[in-house]
């Protein structure tokens, strides 16, 4: 064994062991890798209005067959804590699943140890025995057995310029399992993919890869709003834009290659059946079609869209759906007809790598929700309709009966809330339980905001099907240099198809219990905008909706049911789950001015590291990631004493959610020092205040062995130390600033105590005694 290996870091065992064996003996090229390649942003935690973000996922070597296709990734481990090679090899599995890389290598600058993630075999192999990129792609493909189309759309790049962006390592397996699946003949693929995870980019890449590897011709890209159909031209697919047109009127132009079109304009009306206007082209022009928003209309066997599918539909013809919400049950199933997803990132995964904002959920509880409202005996309502006598829920408010007091509450308490978080003018959604809902609810904003209404009249605004104005203003509403509308009102309008990066708050006073539709409404809050101020966003349910963030389904795997798409007598009638019973219901809606309806509590809840929504407060959840990192007193007091740099610990303390400076910003306690602060939060221990412990200093006499300058210097510092803590004592950058100048500057002040060595052993003297153990 070389014992000089045993003292070096770990990257110097990268930099004289491992990367030459990759590069100089194995032949990889520099531009064949990424080193400390950083593939995730890190979870965005908020607990209170506390913003932090997480550690990234970081692998220290990643190797491609072509920049397009990671073949292998490279744990690399120093010697002295990881004598064995194989140390790091969990880790880089870890990093292999997450990318669906091949191939996965751990290494302490001894041997190499590989785990094949085809196979699931070991080996260790020594530092000359690397495989080169020529090797472990030759195993590769016969490992995977991969088709002549396959490796023909292998070798097609990523559409790439200045204006465009590397996709991330998700988009990444997504793009390469969707053509490989396609240009190996698979003719049904259904891709998800949260909302704001870049799906039209990543269908985009797919087309492009496979038309210019010659594997598909003629491409028909279906949606069922203008708004997705105008966006994707314009934006992504812009690169192909001489090769597109947009079926307008119902006519079709066969001299391009790609169309985009709405569904309801090729499938015509009922007076059109028979001489559709998709009848224009044969069912084999189109080879790829690819279906927007795949958990509507194509599940369906009897809906016009399917209509459109189950026309083009020729054996070289491949439908490729996306969606944030894969749909199975009996409604209709787009898992029976596409299968199982090629490919699923998740809400939860996306807000786990950084890429999703993270929400926190405030649960209101009003009076009349909880208590039911039941009418007196003989009591007629607004309009003198009599009210039949039963008790009244939240599942009847606004539906069967509106209570006037209570719509107010609800606009009263969003509009306390803005004010009152100073977020006046956070984009803001409010899901009503219908239009004429939505309307209420839209008025009673304008009251609780009036006098931004005076300023602006466009402040609060209702955006539904049958509201012209309001839907003019709906790309005002996306447009992020917009500051109006601000509060929107809505039904189902606002559910899907709208991009409004900078929504910060949705409301939910609507009784949702399709998991469908509620994951599509969390949708319209998770992009991030962290450039105009969006890292979270806050949801507001006065309904109880939020249950559902609970359900396995919410973020699961959709649950297969069987259903027989060719049954035209297949009913799709069903009754509203959660709903005790049947109602039969009329149009008219009872109207009461009274009972009066107060909130009766509140409870805020935040996502954990598991993607739970748990209640705390910042200082419990402080509190539960000091003892989760140290069970002990004695185990922080011994990390502590041993740091050298007290603040380095401190930043790492926050990556782990100990959220100390936030608390501090506490008028009671800003005086305290965070090392006090965590031993009276976690450990229940009495604390000091910095003026305190720079008491104690003194009182040990420490000082009385420097007299002028250096004296005066050492004051100075602790004054510093007092007002902004250890970090600037221990940092020799504070010597330059202005209230030392006087000091002579920093290598003076340093030779004042006889030089670097001593000036460094001069303040672990007295960073000792501040936190002295007397």
């Amino acid at each position: 064994m070389n014992e000089n290996k045993m003292n070096l870091s770990e990257e110097d065992i990268k930099n004289r062991y491992i990367s030459p064996a990759i590069f100089e003996k194995a032949g990889w090229k520099k531009s064949d890798s990424l080193m400390e390649y950083s593939y995730t942003d890190g979870r965005i935690e908020v607990i209170d209005d506390a913003v932090k973000r997480g550690e990234q996922k970081r692998v220290d070597y990643l190797l491609f067959y072509k920049p397009n296709y990671p073949l292998a990734v490279i744990e690399a481990k120093d010697r002295k804590k990881h004598p064995s090679p194989a140390a790091g090899l969990q880790q880089g599995i870890g990093y292999a699943k997450d990318l669906k890389v091949p191939f996965a290598y751990a290494s302490n600058g001894d041997a190499f140890v590989e785990r094949d993630m085809i196979t699931g075999k070991e080996r260790t192999i020594s530092l000359d025995e690397f495989p080169t990129k020529t090797q472990l792609w030759k195993r590769y493909k016969e490992e995977k057995e991969l088709t002549p189309n396959q490796l023909k759309v292998i070798d097609e790049p990523y559409y790439s310029s200045r204006d465009t962006f590397p996709p991330r390592y998700y988009q990444s397996i997504a793009i390469n399992r969707t053509v490989e699946a396609i240009s190996n003949g698979r003719r049904r693929v259904l891709l998800v993919m949260a909302t704001g995870t870049g799906k039209t980019y990543t269908a985009f890449q797919i087309v492009y890869r496979l038309l210019k590897a010659g594997i598909k011709k003629r491409v028909l890209y279906l949606a069922d709003r203008n708004i997705l159909v105008d966006q994707a031209m314009t934006d992504d697919f812009n690169p192909l834009s001489k090769m597109i047109t947009k079926v307008q009127g119902g006519k079709m132009d066969s001299s391009y290659p790609i169309h985009f079109a709405l569904y309801q304009q090729l499938a015509g009306n009922d007076e059109d059946r028979g001489h559709e206007p998709y009848r224009q082209f044969k069912p084999d022009f189109f080879d790829l079609v690819v279906i927007d928003e795949a958990h509507r209309g194509s599940r369906k066997a009897d809906s016009q869209w399917r209509k459109i599918l189950d026309y083009f539909d020729g054996p070289n013809v491949t439908h490729f759906g996306m969606t944030a919400t894969p749909k199975n049950d009996k409604d209709g199933s787009n898992i029976d007809y596409f299968g199982e997803p090629i490919y699923t990132y998740s809400l939860k995964q996306g807000i786990q790598d950084g890429f999703l904002a993270p929400y926190k959920v405030i649960r209101v509880n009003l009076s009349s929700d909880v208590n039911g409202f039941r009418p007196r005996k003989g009591q007629v309502d607004k309009n003198g309709l009599p009210i039949l006598d039963r008790i009244y829920t939240s599942r009847d408010f606004d539906r069967t009966i509106v209570l006037t007091k209570r719509t107010k509450a609800v606009a009263k308490y969003i509009s306390d809330y803005l004010k009152k978080n100073d977020s006046r003018w956070d984009k803001t959604i409010v899901f009503c339980e219908d239009i004429e809902h939505a309307d209420r609810m839209r008025q009673e904003l304008v009251n609780q905001n009036s006098d931004l209404i005076a300023e602006n009249s466009n402040y609060v605004m209702k955006i539904t099907g049958d509201d012209k104005a309001g839907k003019n203003q709906l790309s005002n509403f996306e447009d992020v240099s917009s500051k109006v509308p601000t509060l929107v009102t809505t039904s189902k309008l606002l559910t899907t198809g709208v991009n409004v990066k900078t929504c910060k708050v949705i409301v939910l006073d609507s009784n949702i219990n399709s998991m469908t539709e509620f994951k599509q409404i969390i949708g319209r809050g998770t992009r991030l905008d962290i450039e105009h101020g969006k890292s979270y966003f806050t949801i507001i349910d006065f309904r109880g909706v939020s249950r559902l963030f609970a359900d396995p389904e919410f973020d699961g795997e959709p649950l297969s049911v069987a259903e027989n798409f060719g049954d035209s007598n297949n009913s799709n009638h069903h009754k509203v789950r959660g709903r005790s019973g049947e109602v039969n219901e009329t149009h008219v809606k009872y109207v009461v001015d009274k009972p009066d309806v107060k909130v009766i509590n509140n409870e805020t809840q935040y996502i954990d590291e598991n993607g739970k929504l748990v209640t705390t407060s910042l200082t419990d959840y402080t509190k539960k990631n000091i003892l989760g990192k140290y069970a002990t007193l004695d185990k922080f007091l011994e990390d502590w004493h041993k740091a050298k740099n007290k603040q380095e610990l401190l930043d790492e303390l926050e990556k782990h959610g100990i959220f100390y400076k936030e608390i501090m910003k506490n008028e009671k306690i800003k005086d305290m020092d965070p090392f006090d602060l965590i031993l009276h939060l976690a450990y229940n221990q009495k604390p000091l205040t910095k003026s305190e412990r720079i008491n104690n200093v003194k009182k040990s006499g420490l000082l009385e062995h420097y007299k002028g300058a250096a004296r005066e210097i050492l004051d100075a510092l602790l004054d510093k130390y007092k007002n902004d803590g250890i970090g600037d004592l221990e940092n020799r950058q504070v010597l330059s600033l202005p209230e030392f100048e006087k000091f002579g500057g920093t290598v003076k002040i340093i030779m004042t105590f006889g030089g670097k060595d001593k000036y460094e052993q001069t303040i672990n003297q007295i960073k000792d005694s501040i936190y002295s153990k007397e």
